[in-house]
């Protein structure tokens, strides 16, 4: 006898087809879930390799920082040190000009003026003394301006003084600039 198989092919195929798209989705969901997990797992490996740099940068940063603190302070030592230099050059090369300034107030220095202090600061000279006339101290003024190492001379103050002991004197102050030598003219 035949066998007939009166259930419907249909739902058993369904029931079959449905079991397959569970399995597929089960398959996908399990893929996709370790898609996600390797995703995760290789951003935080990014994360934290991109971490070591910035914290390798961070280092190398605060050692160069130092390094240019020491470069700067070395600088300034330098700087110190050429500005030390340069005003002993200067002392250096001005030395035969006292000497030379001295020895030109000799030769201006008319008879009856009588020096009393010469100051100088940088190459402004400040000359007070006493005459015995107002005419004398123009004379001083004029030898001054002929002169080859002090050149300008101002007068600032003439008082006539009296003394109890003595002729009357013209006490005066008189500014007048020394002349540089230059390092050329003096090498050849």
């Amino acid at each position: 006898m035949p066998r007939i198989n009166l259930l419907p092919w249909r739902d058993e195929l369904r029931a079959q087809r449905r079991n397959q798209f569970y399995a597929a989705m089960g398959g996908a969901f399990g893929v996709a879930a370790l898609l996600v997990l390797i995703g995760v797992l290789l951003m935080d490996s990014i994360i934290d390799a991109q971490r070591d740099r910035n914290e390798l940068l961070s280092t190398e940063i605060a050692a160069l920082d130092e390094t240019i603190k020491e470069i700067r302070d070395l600088e300034d030592k330098k700087e110190r040190l050429v500005a030390r230099m340069k005003i002993i050059e200067e002392l250096q090369q001005s030395r035969p000009e006292v000497v030379h300034v001295f020895e030109e107030l000799v030769y201006t220095l008319p008879a009856g003026v009588y020096l009393t202090s010469i100051k100088q600061s940088g190459q402004r000279i400040e000359i007070k003394g006493s005459a015995e006339s107002n005419t004398r101290v123009s004379a001083f003024m004029r030898n001054i301006d002929k002169s080859e190492w002090l050149e300008t001379p101002e007068l600032e103050v003439v008082e006539v003084k009296n003394r109890d002991s003595g002729p009357r004197m013209s006490e005066f102050t008189v500014y007048a600039k020394g002349v540089r030598i230059n390092s050329e003219e003096e090498d050849s």
